[in-house]
């Protein structure tokens, strides 16, 4: 009798474990509307099916955005040679500078191709510090004494359901090919 309990309830755990498999395990994203560097709203009901990479990026910052957003083109490179539908999101974490102007504007230094790359701005300073730190469990604090943004430097990878699924760092030599294994799993 205490075998049949034994083998009864592995029998069940398995076949919970296989039923929650594919389920995401990162944080669903809450709806937003914000608006893009074209001055148009853009946000979870035009990404609604699509698989998208967020960035956290201001135009004015004198270390590390350059390189996120020079990596992000390179990556938006690699992802369209693979045939891969993915839009592109970064939020400016600066937003009474970044208006979309002057988004439109830093954009246009790292791409030729906006179609599926929004930078979002048309939030309060509180609001992106907000949604960074609970939609993304990252960091977005301006210092008053500064003129820089303290923000985390990550790629976020969001299924087609609004799920962040990973982050990864654009400095490891590997992330791009990761990032793209990650997509085709999606799929």
């Amino acid at each position: 009798m205490k075998i049949r309990y034994i083998i009864y309830s592995l029998v069940c755990l398995l076949i919970l474990s296989a039923c929650s498999a594919n389920q995401p395990t990162g944080n669903k994203i809450d709806p937003f509307s914000f608006i893009d560097q074209n001055e148009k709203p853009f946000g979870t009901d035009n990404l609604n099916g699509t698989v998208w990479i967020a960035s956290f990026i201001f135009t004015n910052c004198e270390t590390v955005c350059p390189p996120m957003m020079f990596e992000m083109a390179s990556l938006q490179k690699e992802i369209e040679a693979n045939d891969l539908n993915v839009e592109f999101v970064s939020f400016t974490v600066d937003p009474n500078l970044d208006t979309p102007d002057v988004l439109k504007e830093y954009i246009q230094q790292f791409t030729n191709t906006e179609t599926n790359w929004h930078m979002l701005t048309g939030y309060t300073q509180d609001t992106i510090e907000e949604f960074a730190r609970e939609q993304f469990q990252t960091i977005v604090q301006k210092p008053d004494t500064s003129n820089q943004v303290i923000h985390g430097t990550n790629f976020y990878l969001v299924d087609d359901q609004g799920y962040v699924l990973n982050e990864y760092n654009y400095n490891d030599d590997s992330y791009v090919e990761k990032v793209i294994k990650n997509i085709k799993e999606i799929r």
